[in-house]
């Protein structure tokens, strides 16, 4: 009897031991898919999902998110982190609007020209929502594919197109399998080929994995930290960010002086949510959320 194959072995560990997670749903839709993959960028799990559920409660449709304006998508967004991305799924919203019919496309072209969304979000979203068989690489993915592949203990910190070589070619050709494969790496990687604590006993591919078989070397380069935040120019942002969020209207600036003690930071901090297009001046001492005018939708 032939033995299993890379990603059978992970896909039958998946449909046992896959989170039951709502966008994993079958035929919940091309948007919430891609709402989730813009929310998950950078940001666990357990904080995504009370987000998730609260923004397609208000936006449902791309349709939705595009007629309302982005000082409220930033107002949603809440403390989910990287309110930028808030801006570009409502940039998102719009082109589908515009150039789809208010439909996510499927293609992957179609995908990669849209506001915001990169080589990973297209991806996922064609896979995802569509059955098709495309390399859907992350982190978590990487790491697995470079310790059971090729017994390297860290994929690096970015994804090369060499990356999503070595994924696709361990995919099923069946696209609807492949995406059901690509899924079941990701979630291996984040479950169980963790980057600090692997729990290999309980993998599907220990007995053929390179990485355990060298003996699971170390990484040879400086380990990577999680990054500080306190004290940090985005500490300052997100208090920023926090009172004019909180705001029915233009925040003078005096009022914004008294979120934070250094004055250079905190005028640093505040140029910078509005060169990224999250906050803009209202006369000479005023700021507010962009887009946040006599016509804005109120905050709900």
């Amino acid at each position: 009897m032939n033995e299993p194959t890379f990603a059978t072995r992970i896909t039958r560990w998946y449909e046992q031991n896959a989170r039951d997670l709502p966008w994993r749903v079958p035929g919940v839709g091309a948007w919430p898919i891609l709402v989730s993959e813009v929310m998950l960028q950078q940001t666990p799990v357990v904080r995504v999902l009370p987000a998730w559920h609260a923004w397609l409660r208000r936006w449902p449709t791309p349709a939705a998110l595009a007629a309302d304006t982005p000082a409220e998508a930033i107002r949603m967004w809440g403390r989910l982190g990287y309110p930028r991305r808030a801006v570009r799924l409502r940039d998102c919203a719009v082109a589908i609007v515009q150039r789809h019919g208010g439909e996510v496309p499927e293609k992957l072209d179609q995908l990669l020209a849209l506001p915001g969304v990169g080589t990973y979000t297209a991806r996922a979203v064609a896979a995802f929502a569509y059955g098709q068989r495309h390399p859907v690489v992350d982190t978590n993915v990487r790491r697995v594919v470079s310790r059971a592949i090729a017994g390297q203990p860290d994929a690096g910190p970015t994804t090369r197109p060499s990356d999503l070589v070595a994924c696709e070619e361990l995919l099923p050709v069946e696209p609807a399998a492949a995406a059901l494969a690509s899924a079941a790496f990701m979630e291996l990687g984040a479950l169980v080929c963790t980057a600090r604590s692997p729990r290999c006993p309980a993998c599907p591919v220990e007995s053929v994995c390179a990485w355990r078989a060298s003996g699971r070397a170390a990484p040879a380069g400086p380990t990577r930290r999680p990054q500080r935040y306190a004290g940090t120019d985005r500490q300052v942002r997100g208090l920023l960010l926090g009172v004019l969020r909180d705001a029915t209207g233009p925040v003078p600036h005096q009022r914004l002086d008294q979120v934070w003690h250094d004055d250079v930071q905190r005028s640093r901090a505040l140029a910078g949510l509005v060169t990224d297009g999250l906050v803009e001046p209202v006369g000479e001492d005023a700021f507010r959320l962009i887009g946040d005018g006599p016509t804005a939708h109120p905050a709900r």
